[in-house]
């Protein structure tokens, strides 16, 4: 289970979700949809009991990356907002997520009026957040329980493909299932930090390629995880 607050609490939540738009701001985001969407959505829902401390909630609002179980973080909120913003997502498109976690950044993309195919290879982490990104009005995603670096064929192409954690090398199977015209963004890199590579598809065999600054995430590891 994820953690419930009160309607009291919800008051004080409010205004630590304004403060950190106007932190994201600073920090350079610009699109107003993005922004909208991080102020519109309860970071502080998306802890879990059994690895979250009731302590950890005057944090949500912090620009940092919290424990959300099964060794997985949910990620700086610039960094969600920033990945986003590089999506330059329009009401409608498709968009393939790699690394579901607690469906923070699903929300967002939700958010956005993206129609959203996420992937999750932690059966802990998939079970808790197909219920309950709609239990707290997030629904309409399609979320698989399986191995991100194969992508979801069976739905592709995609308009956007954005990955949630630190890869190794851009897997084939993520390209070929990039529209033309098709931007992807994955962070690069086996060390602490990754770059973030922005990817564009121009052709069925090319890609216009840049790195927009180092980031930190969690490895993306291959194959499904059991349960814990």
């Amino acid at each position: 289970m994820f953690y419930k607050v009160s309607k009291a609490d919800e008051y004080l939540f409010e205004g630590k979700r304004k403060r950190l738009v106007e932190q994201l701001r600073i920090k350079g985001i610009k699109n107003e949809k993005v922004l909208s969407a991080i102020e519109e959505i309860p970071r502080h829902l998306f802890f879990d009991n059994t690895t979250a401390r009731p302590a950890l909630l005057d944090h949500a609002y912090s620009d940092k990356a919290l424990p959300i179980g099964a060794g997985q973080t949910i990620s700086h909120p610039y960094t969600v907002a920033f990945q986003t913003e590089q999506l330059q997502i329009t009401q409608g498109e498709k968009v393939l997520e790699i690394g579901t976690g607690c469906g923070y950044q699903t929300a967002v993309l939700l958010a956005m009026g993206s129609k959203v195919y996420s992937i999750e290879r932690q059966k802990t982490l998939f079970d808790k957040t197909k219920l309950f990104l709609p239990q707290i009005g997030y629904s309409g995603a399609k979320l698989i329980y399986g191995d991100g670096y194969k992508g979801l064929p069976q739905f592709a192409p995609f308009d956007k493909i954005i990955v949630t954690a630190g890869a190794p090398y851009i897997p084939n199977d993520l390209l070929a299932q990039l529209k033309i015209g098709g931007v992807m963004l994955i962070p690069i890199g086996e060390g602490e930090t990754q770059e973030m590579i922005w990817l564009k598809k121009t052709s069925a065999t090319s890609f216009d390629k840049k790195v927009l600054g180092n980031f930190k995430f969690v490895p993306l590891l291959q194959n499904k995880a059991g349960v814990r």
